[in-house]
């Protein structure tokens, strides 16, 4: 469970039309106005541009603003980004904090203008000073990804704190994410877990999901796994993928909620279908054992191939385990070692392991103890207990390595200490243990 870093909003063009007219109007002269704000509110945009040219060319910088947003949007007019562009400048010149935060946008986006990072954090400036709560978190935005402007937390920090304290979530949420992560500030999961609040409470999915996080693992606030499923359940309901797949954890390990294999593969399968490996993997493990789904060998096979090809490597070593079992697919040890190989080579230590047997073994590759050592060595070295045995065994026989007792009663105590049957029973029968004390 991984908290998420700062999101890019870049909406304001979309936010600053339609209503927010109105909300604007009580600066104009109404009987100006009003005829123009009647017909965009109606969307009879024809007529809107009828009443607010003259006003537009005659300088009125708010009814520039407006034409802007008409011709970005292609509102009665064909869209056309360098139209919009010539209004939203000459309202930004104005002083216009809307048509400012705009005229950033487009320079970001590089729309009717050739992209430039260092013209649009200047415009984003000149109207978050003005208190622009959009163009604050813009800016913050830009100092944290040193896009053009060098790198600067402690900026970032206080353009967000500014945009939240005026109550907005995205920038309440990447807050959030800046005392979470200590960048700027001290890092500090309390201080997070209320700037998530607030951005949560008002339905801020990627909030929800991290607040979750939080109750999930008591970071910040007291642990809670009925708190957790409360907040990821409602990040789920909006399609957040990863709240989702974790929903689909606790439904599967029973915390926070009632134990339900089918509510697991529901979420499961909601976050695989939006293409997110962890859930793909998980949703192919419930098929392979038939939990909440009907068995489904093929079934399990797509979705652990789709999560093993982006990389996942539960999902390469499931597949491999599929491939060496053939289980939905033809039997093919050169296959499984493949996938094995790709899972090992992350730290995977079960594909390590597995990858230790079949050299062992000779299956898929020639025999080949020094392998088999290495492999074995690499999971034991991650608490893997059968791998611990299993090395344990070769330095016992001298298998790829000069037998050694001492290195051998090491690795059989180790797994012996998690339970490992095996082990304890070889260094009983053999009196390993007392011997080497």
């Amino acid at each position: 469970m991984k908290h998420q870093k700062p999101q890019t909003n870049f909406k304001s063009l979309l936010y600053r039309s339609g209503f927010i007219l109105a909300l604007l109007l009580p600066n104009f002269a109404a009987a100006d106005l009003s005829a123009g704000l009647a017909a965009y509110q109606r969307q009879d945009y024809a007529a809107a541009l009828q009443e607010w040219q003259p006003l537009a060319e005659q300088g009125d910088a708010k009814v520039q603003f407006y034409l802007g947003v008409m011709y970005y949007k292609g509102q009665g007019v064909p869209q056309d980004f360098q139209v919009a562009l010539k209004w939203y400048r000459l309202a930004a010149e104005q002083g216009i904090a809307e048509a400012q935060a705009n005229l950033g946008v487009m320079y970001v986006k590089g729309q009717g203008v050739a992209q430039d990072d260092q013209a649009a954090a200047k415009w984003y400036r000149l109207a978050a000073e003005q208190g622009d709560a959009i163009a604050q978190l813009d800016l913050g935005l830009m100092y944290t990804n040193g896009q053009g402007v060098a790198q600067d937390f402690q900026a970032a920090l206080k353009w967000y704190r500014l945009a939240a304290e005026q109550g907005y979530a995205a920038a309440q949420y990447n807050l959030g994410v800046m005392y979470t992560n200590g960048q700027g500030v001290v890092q500090d999961f309390q201080a997070a877990a209320k700037w998530y609040r607030l951005a949560a409470e008002q339905g801020y999915a990627e909030a929800q999901y991290n607040l979750g996080l939080m109750y999930a693992e008591g970071q910040g606030v007291p642990q809670d796994n009925q708190a957790a499923a409360k907040w990821l359940r409602l990040a789920a309901e909006q399609g957040h993928s990863r709240a989702q797949s974790n929903l689909g954890v606790m439904y599967a390990n029973g915390r926070g909620v009632p134990k339900n294999d089918r509510e697991a593969a529901k979420w499961f399968g909601l976050a695989a279908e939006q293409g997110y490996t962890t859930a793909q993997s998980a949703l192919g493990v419930m098929y392979i054992n038939g939990l909440g789904v009907p068995q489904d060998f093929q079934a399990a096979l797509k979705w652990l191939r789709l999560a093993a090809e982006q990389g996942n490597s539960r999902a390469q070593t499931n597949l491999g385990f599929m491939y060496a079992e053939g289980r939905g697919v033809a039997q093919d040890n050169q296959a499984a070692l493949k996938w094995y190989l790709l899972a090992a080579e992350q730290g995977n230590s079960r594909a390590q392991f597995n990858l230790g047997l079949m050299y062992a073994n000779g299956e898929g590759v020639p025999q080949d103890n020094q392998a088999a050592l290495k492999w074995y060595r690499l999971a034991a070295e991650q608490g893997f207990a059968e791998a611990q045995f299993n090395l344990g065994n070769m330095y016992f026989a001298g298998k790829g390595v000069p037998q050694d007792i001492q290195a051998a009663v090491k690795w059989f105590r180790l797994a012996a200490e998690q339970g490992d049957v095996r082990a304890k029973l070889t260094l009983m029968l053999n009196k390993l243990d007392q011997d080497t004390r």
